[in-house]
């Protein structure tokens, strides 16, 4: 307990609000920061987390906020946990952080049995926000902020500072890390070092001098974080793209993907300019819509040079046509879709899995596109390379299906690797040489049954290769034509083209017990972030699982008998993604012909990322739903 449970705001009301945890918490608890949109409380809530890794304990940082770009609240909560359990943990919290007298009534509620409400008590609170069975830790703030600063702008922002260093004594955190982290965040500007780091101390020394510290939630150094490293899903894109050898963008800004592209300008700065001559070695081409960034792309990629755009939901809107055309003519690019709630506008910050259906059948007609779904920046990176040369090996669009947990929020994840002597896959690119070679060239011949013509590049041959791309059927040769069996074989060998795509994608995850287990879990992207606390959850309710992660589309073979050992014998397969109507269960039954019995949904759509508890509770209900089905049938 605190040396001032409640400061003097209560001297003249019982000061037993508080309620000590029935046992000490160390390194598996919540800090939820409560902030006001646009005063700079970010950074600050970000280099809390990043101290905390720093001290080799786990952790994992989601930050929610508002689509109004400032004013409204926002919050921003960190996940510590050296069981290594990084998903979302949901309900409430351990530790508040109150800082918006907005929504602090809500904050208030949200505080654990037994937890602590740290808040600025420059300001008293209201009888009615005295809530028993919680701990209230007052810090006057704000008033500290008046005495201490007279420039405005530094007075709200070292508020944010100053209850970090405060967070440092009350859960004993390693105070020459956080010392060391700023003198990291303002590095070239040293002016700044000195005044962040004192804010800090005025934190620390209030908190030392007023409460009894550490208090029954704290941390203690760990060794398990292992070389993993705290980034963002956007920052892996970006730099995998670099890393992939992408040289143009066509650019419209949109959230949650506009750091992509971000970050691939600032590497390509430091990585792509040429020594000699000093000029850039790529092209980022911010244009006036989504219809012209794509245009950019596949004009890029039909000359031969590694290109991508990246948007969200409603840019895919807008690009279908052009998904169709590049489709249809066999133009290698690559898309990054970013996903965040929808329709329409929707809630623009806020993640979902909801634009599954639009890209695997993105255009109008018979069009069925390439997908990856990574899970962790480290796979933003990896996929993010990789997706070009499946473009290129293809002939066609790749598109990276992220989303706006993935992309903006730091995760804890593995370094990322490449390999220097690493050769870029052209696919079926013929030279001057090989053009020589070639009897009679049509650009839509399939010479060796797999689907995947040959193409060329524009210049390659003075009088040999060239072509029209149309947007119209067209025959072997590239040629107009309306003729249905022309039209029919083009299709037939796209779709054969499709199939074979399997060869070039990545494999699902399978995690399976030596015996086929009770339950099956489908699963991809964000949803993964959950799976292992859910796993450990349901076996202590006696329920052994096997899991399936899909990594691409389309379907690798060994998804439809992972589901047909889970569907039969009183097993149950339940696919678990972030949208209201089963888009990826439908994927999976319109494409597998499996029957839609087979499979149960779990469906989170509330704009925040799934947790371990709710799948744990959907999969519970089910079962119990299934029992009772029996015993009236």
């Amino acid at each position: 307990m605190s040396k001032n449970t409640v400061n003097s705001d209560f001297s003249t009301r019982e000061k037993s609000q508080g309620k000590a945890q029935e046992k000490p918490l160390i390194n598996e608890f919540v800090v939820r920061f409560a902030n006001t949109n646009g005063t700079g409380s970010a950074s600050a809530n970000n280099m809390f987390a990043k101290a905390i890794l720093r001290m080799g304990i786990p952790v994992s940082a989601k930050n929610i906020f508002p689509s109004n770009i400032q004013g409204m609240p926002t919050w921003y909560e960190v996940r510590i946990s050296e069981k290594n359990y990084l998903g979302r943990r949901g309900g409430k919290s351990e530790m508040i952080v109150a800082m918006n007298a907005q929504s602090i009534d809500d904050d208030i509620n949200s505080v654990k049995s037994g937890g602590y409400l740290l808040y600025d008590s420059s300001r008293a609170l209201l009888d009615s926000q005295i809530r028993t069975g919680i701990n209230y830790l007052g810090i006057p703030i704000s008033n500290i902020c008046l005495k201490e600063y007279s420039d405005p702008r530094q007075r709200q922002l070292f508020k944010n500072v100053i209850y970090v260093g405060a967070l440092a004594a009350l859960l004993s955190m390693d105070f020459t890390l956080l010392k060391g982290l700023v003198r990291d965040q303002f590095k070239g500007k040293e002016k700044l070092v000195t005044p962040n780091i004192y804010a800090l101390e005025l934190g620390y020394q209030y908190a030392n001098e007023h409460f009894i510290c550490p208090l029954a939630i704290k941390v203690e150094s760990r060794d398990l974080v292992n070389n993993r490293i705290l980034v963002d899903g956007n920052t892996g894109t970006g730099l995998g793209a670099v890393f992939g050898g992408a040289t143009v963008v066509g650019w419209y800004p949109i959230t949650p993907s506009t750091s992509v592209i971000e970050k691939f300008a600032s590497y390509c700065n430091r990585l792509r300019i040429d020594p000699a001559s000093g000029k850039k070695n790529y092209a980022i081409v911010q244009v006036e819509d989504e219809l012209a960034a794509i245009g950019v792309a596949i004009g890029a990629g039909w000359n031969g040079a590694r290109a991508f755009t990246a948007t969200s939901g409603p840019g895919v809107s807008l690009m279908t046509e052009f998904l169709g055309l590049a489709y249809f003519t066999e133009i290698p690019f690559v898309l990054v879709n970013v996903q965040r709630s929808g329709p329409s506008t929707g809630m623009p910050t806020r993640t979902q899995q909801s634009d599954i259906l639009a890209c695997a059948y993105a255009s109008h007609g018979d069009t069925k596109q390439v997908l990856l779904f990574p899970d962790s920046p480290s796979e933003c990176f990896e996929l993010g390379s990789q997706a070009f040369d499946i473009a290129d090996q293809l002939q066609t669009p790749v598109i990276i299906m992220s989303d706006l947990d993935l992309g903006m929020n730091d995760h804890l994840t593995k370094e990322f690797t490449w390999q220097d002597d690493k050769a870029y896959q052209k696919g079926k690119v013929l030279s001057a040489e090989q053009l020589d070679e070639v009897e009679v060239f049509g650009r839509y011949l399939d010479v060796d049954d797999d689907g995947i013509c040959y193409r060329t590049l524009p210049g390659t041959h003075p009088d040999k290769g060239a072509y029209f791309n149309r947007g119209t059927s067209r025959n072997h040769f590239a040629g107009y034509t309306e003729k249905s069996a022309d039209y029919v074989d083009n299709m037939d060998r796209l779709t054969k083209k499709f199939i074979n795509a399997i060869n070039f994608l990545p494999e699902p995850e399978i995690k399976q017990q030596k015996v086929t287990a009770q339950l099956g879990l489908i699963f991809f992207g964000t949803t993964s972030h959950p799976i292992a606390e859910a796993v450990e959850q349901l076996k202590e309710q006696g329920l052994m699982v096997d899991s399936l992660r899909i990594k691409a589309f389309p379907f690798h073979q060994n998804i439809e008998p992972f589901i047909e050992e889970h569907s039969v014998n009183n097993r149950q397969v339940f696919v678990i993604e972030q949208n209201r109507d089963a888009q990826m269960k439908s994927l999976l039954v319109n494409e597998l012909q499996i029957d839609p019995n087979k499979l149960a949904s779990i469906l989170n759509f509330d704009g925040l990322p799934v947790t371990s508890h709710f799948i744990v509770q959907a999969v519970l209900a089910q079962l119990s739903a299934n029992q009772e089905n029996k015993k009236t049938g």
